[in-house]
């Protein structure tokens, strides 16, 4: 495996970053998640742009402009020989002191890996996930906008590890208010009464790159969707659930918190959904070659 770091690439033992980079110290950074099939990249420029507005909320400076971006993501996907797998791109503050203050940081460090994935087994995109409520909550706007994908998601991990030791695929989050917000990973649709629901954005969800390929299929299957403020008890008497993630893709959900939800089986919107979602995935994108 070769990894792209500040314009080199590096086998992945000798593939390091400097002790002091304020990424390691703070989380201070950002990142994306990216797909790629069949030799192209998915949605590639939705991600770039959300990368550099992550950057630009947190005051981070990318040494690289977005077509520079853009060309070392996919001369990474290159040099690895791969047609189908994931990218993490990757920006940090770079190198400091030990010190908090990000201006003695003099320039950002820019990594960018490409590899293979499997987020879930195959018999969950079959059967469908079992989900629980997590007692994490989502932090809140107020604290550190969800908008941005910054390099700390150690609220996410404590969430992820309290689903893990329920035996759980994928813990719930809610906000402070009791809310769906969304997922660990992943955000969250309920199908009811052929409609589509998912959390607004402001309930503390990442505006995902697959959510939005999500909107754009259901309008162009004439599927109603909106963006209520949802509950639990929401979830529970759904007759459909999925999450949608880069990395999950899109996955139906079949129970949460031990209640079934419709017929506890994936159901006919949400794999009607998968199904031309994969297509996508399989037709469009950037080019690597």
């Amino acid at each position: 495996m070769k990894v792209y770091i500040d314009g080199e690439f590096y086998e992945k033992e000798h593939a390091k970053v400097s002790v002091f980079d304020h990424g390691l110290l703070y989380g201070d950074g950002v990142f994306e998640g990216i797909r790629f099939y069949n030799g192209r990249v998915f949605r590639l420029e939705e991600h770039i742009d959300r990368l550099f507005d992550s950057a630009r909320a947190i005051c981070l400076t990318i040494p690289l402009g977005k077509a520079e971006i853009i060309a070392a993501t996919c001369e990474t996907i290159r040099k690895n020989e791969l047609r189908d797998g994931y990218v993490r791109l990757v920006i940090t503050r770079g190198p400091g002191d030990l010190g908090l203050n990000p201006a003695l940081c003099p320039k950002a460090t820019v990594i960018v890996i490409a590899a293979k994935i499997t987020l879930y087994p195959q018999a969950a995109y079959e059967n469908g996930l079992m989900v629980v409520t997590c007692a994490t909550r989502r932090i809140p706007h107020g604290a550190l906008s969800p908008m941005v994908k910054s390099l700390n998601y150690l609220n996410n991990v404590l969430a992820k590890i309290e689903a893990q030791n329920a035996d759980a695929g994928e813990g719930l989050m809610l906000n402070e208010q009791g809310y769906v917000a969304e997922c660990t990973g992943d955000n969250v649709f309920i199908v009811k009464n052929g409609r589509i629901y998912t959390p607004p954005i402001a309930s503390g969800a990442l505006a995902g790159v697959t959510r939005g390929v999500v909107f754009e299929m259901a309008a162009e299957a004439g599927i109603s969707i909106t963006e209520p403020n949802i509950t639990r008890y929401d979830l529970w008497t759904a007759d459909e659930c999925f999450l949608t993630g880069t990395a999950a893709e899109l996955i139906p959900v079949v129970t949460l918190d031990r209640r079934s939800i419709g017929e506890g089986k994936p159901g006919p919107i949400t794999r009607q959904l998968m199904t031309r979602f994969h297509e996508l995935t399989q037709s469009t994108g950037t080019v690597i070659d």
